[in-house]
């Protein structure tokens, strides 16, 4: 992967619509990078409304469903080791797409704790993830256990 990208949900609709071309005039399409996509959805909604699916430029979407917590809250659902170890195979068995696209309702918090932890499994340097907002930090301490336990 050559780039992580954190958004929110409308910026992460905005970059795959991007991609989009009518049938046959695909030399109008703005943007041509493969990419695969976490989507970090809502449980209290049951999510957005939609699900980015795979395509031409699409190589791979995992959905999960968690919600902006750091600690158990009644009738919300915590961020779990599970679904640490499915976003790190996920990444792992992406990591010929050029771009991993994260998103969450707002791009600020979880989305950010797991693209900070994409780079660093990737080998770079996140610390512009995590110093540059709001990272929710039981996700990214629960991604980097989870990896470090498979190590």
């Amino acid at each position: 992967m050559k780039r992580v990208l954190v958004k929110s949900v409308y910026d992460a609709f905005d970059y795959v619509m991007a991609h989009y071309y009518p049938a046959g005039l695909e030399d109008l399409s703005e943007k041509k990078d493969s990419y695969a996509v976490i989507s970090i959805q809502d449980t209290h909604t049951g999510g957005f409304g939609f699900a980015f699916q795979e395509n031409k430029f699409c190589q791979g979407v995992l959905s999960l469903y968690f919600d902006d917590i750091e600690k158990e809250v009644d009738g919300a659902v915590l961020f779990t080791r599970r679904q640490a170890e499915q976003i790190i195979e996920f990444v792992n068995s992406h990591r010929q797409a050029e771009t991993l696209l994260v998103h969450c309702y707002g791009g600020e918090s979880r989305s950010r704790a797991v693209g900070a932890f994409a780079v660093k499994l990737l080998g770079g340097d996140n610390r512009r993830l995590l110093e540059g907002g709001n990272a929710n930090r039981h996700v990214y301490d629960t991604l980097i256990g989870a990896w470090q336990k498979q190590m």
